[in-house]
């Protein structure tokens, strides 16, 4: 691994990749002066339950034109919280390590923050917490659409477009999971740290690809 930043957007509850990006990396860049792009992991994810893969997605306030993605607002007229809260119970109640971090999750939804980029910001500081992976975020200051070394920009590497063939930070490394008996890879982090607990930054360092950082 070299002495390097990677630029990430803030993500809803990322996916192994990112993960595995931020653990190849020296330091954590938050890209927090970019304009909100739909249809991307900033408000969606992916989980694995009993009916197979179920994507998640936070409902924003309608916006016209471009957006600075802090100023991106939640929409919690719909009940949005309930029904992700119920697909995660039905999804993982019976994971291993879903009793012992589900509360901490919970409490950042029982706040409500009413803004996406603030909402991303706080689950992605607790599931660094919980994976004992000890990586600061620190929020750009302002957008460059070119970086210079050591900036490894990461922004447009994680999409819902990847498979095995694409990643470039990230191998599927098999794990325990709760439903069936083909491994689903690359989920959201949640089905990790609910399926391995405390090895769950074992699998991560199994799951990590550092050519890209090495180049």
């Amino acid at each position: 691994m070299l002495h390097t930043s990677v630029l990430l957007p803030a993500y809803y509850l990322p996916n192994l990749e990112y993960f595995t990006a931020i653990l190849l990396s020296d330091q954590v860049l938050i890209e927090g002066h970019e304009h909100f792009q739909k249809q991307t992991f900033r408000n969606r994810c992916y989980v694995r339950t009993a009916n197979g893969i179920e994507r998640l997605s936070v409902p924003l306030k309608k916006n016209s034109g471009k957006i600075p993605i802090r100023e991106v607002q939640i929409d919690y007229d719909q009940p949005w919280r309930k029904k992700q809260w119920r697909c995660l119970e039905s999804a993982y109640a019976n994971s291993p390590y879903f009793e012992y971090f589900a509360p901490d999750f919970q409490k950042i939804f029982d706040r409500k923050p009413a803004f996406l980029f603030d909402l991303n910001l706080e689950l992605l500081t607790l599931c660094l917490n919980l994976l004992n992976l000890k990586k600061e975020p620190t929020i750009t200051l302002s957008y460059e659409e070119n970086t210079k070394y050591p900036i490894y920009d990461a922004r447009s590497c994680i999409t819902d477009k990847n498979n095995v063939n694409t990643y470039k930070f990230y191998r599927p490394f098999p794990y325990y999971q709760t439903f069936g008996n083909d491994f689903s890879e690359n989920l959201s982090i949640v089905d990790l740290l609910f399926n391995k607990g405390p090895e769950a930054l074992g699998v991560l360092k199994q799951s990590a690809e550092d050519q890209v950082l090495n180049q």
